[in-house]
């Protein structure tokens, strides 16, 4: 392994580049799961953060969260016949309907995804 090394003052100090980090926005879940570890399991969230695979880490576990939490509002949906015909004739039920399954599809999502190791 070749090191370069930067001298500061008397001493010769390696010139140590982290990995690049993956592109790509932290959003709701992604941030969640930042907040689990680092809260519930330091040790995990330590090691990550000193390897650098931490936002990778992040960025999965968001895409995994986002891709269910849409089949399963798509699932509740069709199941307690939430449509578009709905929203035409009856805007308040749709949206109250919708936020019930919104709310009941991000606590499964944190149950099955977040908040687990």
């Amino acid at each position: 392994m070749k090191l370069i090394y930067e001298k500061c003052g008397n001493y010769l100090v390696p010139n140590l580049l982290p990995n690049p980090e993956p592109e790509g926005e932290l959003r709701k879940y992604g941030m969640m799961r930042k907040n689990y570890l680092e809260n519930h399991h330091r040790g995990i969230y330590s090691g990550m953060l000193l390897e650098g695979t931490l936002k990778e880490h992040l960025l999965m576990i968001q895409e995994q969260a986002e891709g269910r939490f849409d089949v399963i509002v798509r699932q509740m949906a069709e199941k307690e016949n939430v449509t578009e015909k709905l929203k035409a004739t009856d805007q308040m039920s749709w949206v109250r309907k919708m936020n019930s399954i919104r709310a009941r599809a991000d606590e499964i999502v944190k149950d099955e995804i977040i908040y687990i190791l």
